[in-house]
């Protein structure tokens, strides 16, 4: 027995995998549910009831899905050029930092729809300008940028908890560890009146379009791809690599960071070292799901974040532990990477 690569994978694998990965994870997780004597039947008709139920679970699950579409493409982008940024979470707190900071006070004054533009910019920059030093590493010195990527999210999230403990500490926040808020003026419109659900939807759609229009319809998104097909083979081609790689990383980081600012803007107003439930290392398994395609991105994303909020509600119905959300969630990266195998390659005698 012996694998070996399809010359072309059919459409309908490439459907099929994303689908077969998620039966698999709730299968999976089914037997967990069981062992803790709840029929799992019940427990997932609960959590899409939490999830799906009603008007304000719905703009709840949008709400959370938004950050998960942004970091989700920022890790698609990467991943298609074989850039492999495992910093989103970091490049999530510096873009909600650096969103907080200037959107205190140095830009007062400005009409909201000018700030607001500001400060999504900022986000963006400070997201990108932190993937842009493991990638120069792994261009300069061939370090590897999944080392480079993941301790720096580390170091990113201590030096978030330095800044909210010392210089951008809210005074009104009683003693609470909170970075001083951004200026009512700019905080995101909601989209939906009395619920928490605002325009960032809005600006995660639009990315995960223009994402789309880079990757399938410009020159660098066709250069990105064939780096990440073969690097060798791209130079030969004419190819700038390091040019290519550090654009790639630029717009990936870019993406990480708008979402922590649009967090901020959007929902917790201000920083704090808990604000993400793990909105950088959950993009990786939306990118996955998606097959690194970004419409793929938006319905994983969904999928993710109706995981999420519905198992809260399936906890208080069932008995079941809210953390079954986390294992579904890595079972199904972990099944739709084994889909991905049989989607590519197949079993010969």
């Amino acid at each position: 027995m012996r694998f070996e690569r399809r010359a072309r994978v059919p459409w309908s694998l490439a459907v099929a995998a994303p689908f077969a990965a998620i039966a698999a994870a709730l299968a999976l997780s089914a037997v967990l549910i069981l062992a803790a004597g709840v029929n799992p039947l019940l427990a997932y008709v609960e959590m899409l009831r939490g999830a799906l139920g009603s008007r304000l679970a719905v703009t709840e699950m949008l709400t959370r899905a938004v950050p998960l579409v942004l970091t989700g493409l920022a890790v698609a982008v990467a991943f298609r050029a074989r850039l492999w940024n495992i910093g989103g979470e970091g490049q999530f707190y510096l873009g909600a930092l650096a969103v907080a900071w200037v959107g205190h006070d140095l830009i007062s004054g400005l009409p909201p729809a000018a700030g607001i533009a500001v400060l999504t910019f900022v986000g963006m920059m400070a997201g990108a300008l932190l993937l842009s030093g493991p990638a120069y590493l792994r261009l300069r010195f061939g370090v590897d940028e999944v080392v480079t990527t993941l301790l720096m999210n580390f170091v990113v999230i201590l030096f978030v908890g330095l800044m909210i403990e010392g210089p951008l500490r809210d005074p009104l926040a009683f003693g609470w560890p909170q970075s001083v808020p951004v200026d009512g003026a700019y905080h995101l419109p909601d989209l939906i009146p009395n619920t928490r659900l605002h325009i960032g939807l809005l600006i995660a759609l639009a990315a995960a379009g223009i994402v789309w229009l880079i990757v399938a319809r410009t020159v660098f998104g066709t250069e990105a791809r064939a780096a990440g097909f073969n690097a060798r083979a791209a130079e030969f081609a004419g190819v700038s690599l390091p040019r290519t790689i550090i654009g790639v990383a630029l717009l990936s980081g870019g993406l990480a960071g708008l979402a922590g600012g649009i967090e901020v803007m959007g929902v917790t107003r201000g920083v704090t070292t808990t604000m993400s439930p793990g909105f950088g290392y959950a993009g990786i398994v939306v990118a996955m799901l998606a097959a690194l395609h970004p419409a793929g991105v938006v319905a994983a994303a969904v999928f993710v974040a109706t995981i999420f909020v519905g198992a809260d509600a399936m906890s208080r119905a069932t008995g079941v532990p809210s953390f079954i959300a986390d294992v579904i969630v890595a079972l199904a990266l972990l099944t739709m990477l084994v889909a991905l195998l049989f989607s590519s390659y197949r079993i010969r005698r």
